[in-house]
């Protein structure tokens, strides 16, 4: 199955998996640089309104493409779908709330928790089994994280818990996206999580949207509690830029823990750290030193260490999981 089969899961694909993590998560990293360019001037809700409406059309599209019809939309379990619409807010609404407040380094660090719980919550709720080798892929690519980042002193803020609570939620939303894999397709999930997303961040605008909340001290209650600022054509066309984004970046993530075991694709997310350095290279001129440039080679070493150990175990790699 390629990465672009978006349809009803047939049996696990490892490497298309692998494939559409990363894809995801390098365009889902210029929303991430997107956001934190606004957020000092905009509440986080106004600029998820504004994505989540831009992103219907794109997301009728994409599964007008691939289901060929957009009658996969209409599935029973859209009551779930929803769900783990909300469970993507959450994550997504605490990680941007943090990096308000924390260093990006930080930030990124706690984030990473998630890849660690995939494989975790893989074996308690999917029943995969994990090798040895994929685990300590899993280990040594967190630590070639820590070696990148390495968090300083501002984790003892209380917005340190943000990241590691968006950690267990996105954890557990790519687990669900898995379970119902076989019987819904990528698409589908992603368009009823963005209207997950879209009914939230009305809901934050009801409430913070017209003003009158005294200005928060702190950075991240600030980026929650601002009202609506009304845009500049280009910041709204940034802001607009995320529903595209959100469209493809979406149908990717889904489609990636829809086709692969979760154990084998979760490493993969430390790729994210990659993007970070290259925004950060690119718009405020910072490059790793020596350490930094240490933790990139065993983060490389971690997913081709996992690609191997997976043509090591054929039978692991594709046996299907149990979905109770």
């Amino acid at each position: 199955m390629g990465c672009i089969s978006f349809g009803a899961m047939q049996r696990p694909s490892n490497l298309s998996a692998i494939l559409c993590l990363v894809a995801g998560i390098a365009i889902f990293s210029v929303q991430d640089l997107i956001l934190k360019l606004l957020s000092g001037s905009y509440p986080l809700h106004e600029a998820m309104v504004l994505r989540s409406v831009t992103a219907i059309p794109f997301m009728l599209a994409i599964t007008w493409w691939f289901d060929g019809s957009l009658r996969t939309l209409v599935s029973r379990s859209w009551p779930a779908m929803l769900m783990r619409g909300l469970l993507n807010f959450l994550a997504y609404t605490a990680y941007y709330l943090a990096l308000a407040a924390l260093p990006m380094a930080t930030t990124v660090a706690l984030y990473f928790t998630a890849p660690l719980i995939i494989v975790i919550l893989s074996v308690v709720m999917l029943h995969e089994k994990v090798s040895l080798r994929r685990w300590f892929a899993v280990a040594l690519g967190f630590g070639g994280v820590l070696i990148l980042v390495r968090p300083g002193g501002a984790v003892f803020d209380w917005a340190a818990l943000l990241p590691i609570f968006c950690g267990f939620a996105y954890a557990l939303s790519m687990i669900m996206a898995r379970k119902m894999g076989t019987r819904d397709s990528a698409a589908a999930m992603a368009f009823w999580g963005n209207n997950a997303f879209l009914v939230c961040s009305l809901a934050l605008s009801l409430i913070y949207g017209p003003g009158g909340h005294a200005e928060a001290f702190h950075p991240s209650l600030a980026f929650l509690t601002r009202g609506w600022q009304a845009p500049t054509a280009f910041d709204a066309a940034l802001m607009c830029s995320c529903g595209l984004i959100a469209a493809v970046g979406l149908t990717l993530l889904t489609q990636a823990y829809r086709i692969g075991l979760s154990s084998v694709v979760a490493p993969f997310e430390f790729s994210f750290a990659f993007w970070g350095l290259l925004w950060g290279w690119m718009f405020w001129r910072q490059l790793p030193d020596g350490l930094g440039w240490l933790g990139i080679a065993v983060i490389i070493g971690a997913g081709i260490y996992v690609l191997r150990a997976e043509g090591m175990e054929p039978a692991a790699a594709t046996a299907k999981p149990a979905v109770p």
